[in-house]
């Protein structure tokens, strides 16, 4: 079943400059500074799975949006994607994109996400709060990690943005008022 996974990206606007791929939850006591974005370069000769805005013979630019990193199998998180961006998520295979800004969604990417069949769903939540952050501290507590790896991760996202109410919602979360969840989640 994992690899049937739909894969999603979560964007907010708000995110802080951050690019971290693990899947593990860290220890409970890792101090380990944030890692930068990073830009990778791709030879443009791939044969599956090229991306199509590639031309032949010349190297492609990847550039992820800021904050963005892998949650779980399929799914990844990041800041708002800028079109520096979008041959970088086109080689991710996306089959929808979650907004959680109340902004309308800027017209260059709907073109790219028509383009590529990929679904937009936004739910426009106001407030300052650092909404990418909570919904996956929300998931982290059904993958059953620790509280205080899902603090730390929150922290190492949200940076400045980091509020006492957020952790307060995280933690009060009750995962027990969920139905229908599988037994475990691949991670």
């Amino acid at each position: 079943m994992r690899q049937e996974a739909a894969n999603s990206i979560v964007v907010t606007q708000e995110d802080a400059l951050h690019h971290r791929e693990e899947l593990q939850p860290p220890p409970c006591r890792q101090d380990d500074p944030p890692a930068p974005a990073a830009s990778l370069s791709w030879p443009s000769s791939l044969s599956e799975g090229e991306p199509a805005s590639a031309a032949a013979g010349e190297e492609l630019l990847l550039v992820p949006p800021l904050n963005f990193a892998m949650v779980d199998h399929g799914v990844y998180r990041s800041g708002f994607p800028d079109v520096s961006n979008l041959p970088f998520l086109e080689t991710l295979r996306l089959r929808s994109v979650l907004c959680l800004c109340p902004e309308p969604y800027p017209e260059a990417n709907l073109e790219f996400l028509r383009a590529h069949g990929i679904k937009l769903f936004q739910f426009g939540i106001d407030g300052s709060k650092h909404r990418t952050g909570c919904v996956v501290g929300c998931f982290r507590k059904l993958q059953r990690w620790c509280l205080t790896s899902i603090f730390d991760e929150y922290q190492r996202f949200a940076a400045a943005k980091t509020r006492v109410s957020d952790l307060r919602f995280m933690e009060l979360f009750d995962v027990s008022s969920i139905k229908h969840l599988p037994a475990s989640y691949p991670c």
